[in-house]
């Protein structure tokens, strides 16, 4: 199952539930199987009084968890090609559904984001109660590179970051360090990647009857203290301003020029980003464009009824098995887009993946804000 569950008694008998992503070689990426499991078991947690707080981490130095099991989807779409196959509807609303969850978990939800956070990793992450990074952690929405788009609940998180960061983050694939998570609102604490048993410990200890709250920000934030000297230099929000500049366009083809061009750029962290776009998935990019507009109006329940559809329609189109081919299958890093030019994709291509595939039901139709 690749997956580890344990309950842990404190010391005035309350537990705490800790969830343990557990396949290490694949950095801890996201099963169908391993979302339905996790699923079950925090909806489980939910509900027992005895389950005061939940611990998501993943196992291994390298990767919290670097995101979906895509290959296996990507394959499923090329054997059925033009339309959405079915481990792909049951992948996504399962994985949207466990995203949803945790935003609106009932409990304190901490989850330990060192290393690797990618894709599917950031949709878990985004969505805890704590969000913790570490001086390994490294986060990022890579999906310009395989033809999908940055999803997992992602039209929200990136519509919310200061001016245009979030289409810049969209449109690259840039990482981003733990300083800058805590700068963007993506994090909301900072740890040693060795305070993980210092944290359980001391979740341990907390009186979980009184004053809960407090005591836990409290521990937290004593143990971010000793963190301090730790944090990496802040590397996006100081390029802000540039960035702005750069993205100050009416459309995306001037968002991807703009960028594209900045490949020779003397500044080794933007020249990988355009290098990064360059090489990327020239619908993503207009997806990213599209998604990140409209969210900035929708509530999260449908953002993430908005990204089950446009999900589907990628699967219905070439360039996202063909990018999972070149990056993750074959690894010739080649990807054959469908739509090599920025200004060939067609307006209505664009559109059609934001309309609803075939005729049932959205599953995530009954998810709903309060």
């Amino acid at each position: 199952m690749n997956l580890h569950f344990e309950e842990l008694t404190g010391s005035d008998g309350a537990r705490i539930g800790i969830a343990s992503l557990d396949a290490e070689k694949s950095l801890n990426a996201l099963s169908l199987p391993m979302i339905l499991a996790l699923s079950e078991r925090l909806d489980t947690w939910a509900k027992d009084p005895n389950i005061v707080c939940v611990l998501l981490r993943g196992n291994g130095p390298k990767a919290f968890c670097a995101g979906g099991e895509v290959r296996s989807l990507a394959m499923a779409c090329r054997e059925q090609p033009g339309t959405v196959p079915a481990l792909a509807a049951q992948f996504f609303a399962a994985e949207y559904r466990l995203d949803y969850s945790l935003h609106t978990y009932p409990k304190p939800l901490i989850c330990w984001g060192h290393g690797y956070v990618l894709g599917g990793g950031m949709g878990l992450l985004q969505s805890a109660s704590v969000r913790i990074v570490t001086p390994s952690s490294r986060l990022a929405m890579p999906e310009i590179s395989i033809g999908l788009y940055p999803d997992v609940g992602a039209s929200w998180f990136l519509s919310r970051l200061p001016g245009k960061l979030g289409l810049f983050l969209g449109l690259t694939g840039a990482h981003i360090n733990g300083r800058d998570a805590l700068d963007l609102g993506l994090a909301d604490r900072f740890l040693r990647d060795d305070q993980q048993d210092e944290l359980l410990d001391g979740l341990l200890q907390l009186n979980w009857q009184e004053q809960t709250s407090m005591q836990l920000n409290s521990l937290l934030k004593a143990l971010a203290q000793e963190a301090v000297d730790q944090q990496p230099d802040a590397q996006w929000l100081p390029r802000r301003r540039q960035i702005d500049e750069w993205l100050d366009v009416g459309d995306v083809q001037g968002a991807w020029r703009a960028l594209s061009q900045l490949r020779e750029h003397a500044d080794p962290l933007f020249s990988r980003a355009g290098k990064t776009l360059s090489e990327g998935c020239p619908l993503t990019a207009h997806l990213v464009w599209e998604q990140i507009q409209r969210a900035r109006h929708l509530s999260l329940a449908e953002v993430f009824q908005m990204e089950y559809t446009l999900s589907l329609n990628c699967c219905r189109h070439p360039e996202f098995s063909e990018g999972v081919r070149a990056r993750l299958i074959d690894k010739d890093q080649t990807p054959h887009w469908h739509w090599p030019d920025i200004n060939t994709v067609p307006e209505a291509v664009v559109q059609a993946h934001f309309n609803k595939v075939g005729e049932g039901r959205n599953p995530l139709a009954d998810i709903s804000d309060f």
